[in-house]
């Protein structure tokens, strides 16, 4: 653990105009849709705040009106403005010259977050620059052989997102503009990759590990990269549709 409590970043963007899967649950923002009984975004707000690693959490949304009665009335919570885009919102905070490190970010529809899932990523998190948890496909293909994701495919592996990165210092800035100029593009793996100007890309991929690529990317952004392989592959499970919202309600039952 870092001797410094993390900050938590709590992302709870609103579509303008409105999101057709919260309108189908009958709520005006997706962090509201009922998860297991409570409302989502309730559900890693309390895994934050019962961490260890964590200081204060930050909730970052276009309309707090929206969220505030579903947000637990604790001192260490407040609101923050979201901007346009993740990357954009995670720009302005890392460019604020007025920001405590080291920062964990994590979404709202992260609700199988729990605090030991916390607790493995910011140990194995602490000291880097920029952090990036993952999940390992045979882990997850082992707890949910259903599961459909969007995998890298490395040497030793392929891995999948876990909705959990940490900032230990401004330097990651640079890390957040490169994405901030591919946003459109953040599914694409190799997209980030050919924007860094990498050569022999595809040959990358396949005679490195993950950790060696992202080690790699690090150094030419002159920063500490470092990809964090979570305990627990649920890690990589959030709620973005109504699959993934009966997949979380049986494992939160015990279903699965």
């Amino acid at each position: 653990m870092s001797s410094k409590p993390f900050t938590a970043l709590l992302l709870a963007g609103v579509r303008p105009g409105g999101d057709p899967f919260a309108a189908n649950h009958g709520v005006s923002a997706k962090a509201l849709i009922p998860v297991a009984g409570e409302p989502m975004i309730a559900r890693p707000l309390r895994a934050l705040l019962d961490s260890t690693e964590v200081g204060e959490v930050r909730i970052l949304t276009q309309r707090p009106d929206l969220l505030e009665n579903a947000v637990t009335d604790d001192e260490r919570v407040s609101f923050g403005e979201s901007g346009e885009t993740i990357a954009s919102t995670l720009l302005a905070i890392l460019s604020d010259t007025a920001t405590s490190f080291p920062l964990l970010v994590t979404t709202a529809d992260h609700a199988l977050l729990n605090p030991a899932m916390i607790a493995d990523f910011c140990g194995k998190a602490a000291g880097a620059d920029l952090a990036l948890g993952v999940v390992e496909r045979r882990a997850l293909n082992a707890r949910l052989p259903e599961t459909r994701r969007t995998w890298i495919a490395v040497k030793g592996g392929a891995y999948s997102g876990a909705n959990l990165f940490a900032f230990g210092s401004p330097k990651a800035v640079q890390a957040v503009a490169l994405w901030r100029s591919v946003e459109q593009d953040r599914k694409k793996g190799w997209k980030l990759l050919a924007a860094l100007g990498l050569p022999g890309l595809l040959g990358l991929l396949r005679l490195r590990t993950l950790n060696q690529v992202i080690a790699a990317i690090g150094r030419r952004l002159s920063l500490e990269a470092r990809a964090v392989e979570m305990a627990d592959p649920l890690a990589a499970v959030d709620v973005d549709k109504p699959a993934d919202l009966a997949l979380a309600e049986e494992i939160i039952g015990g279903r699965v």
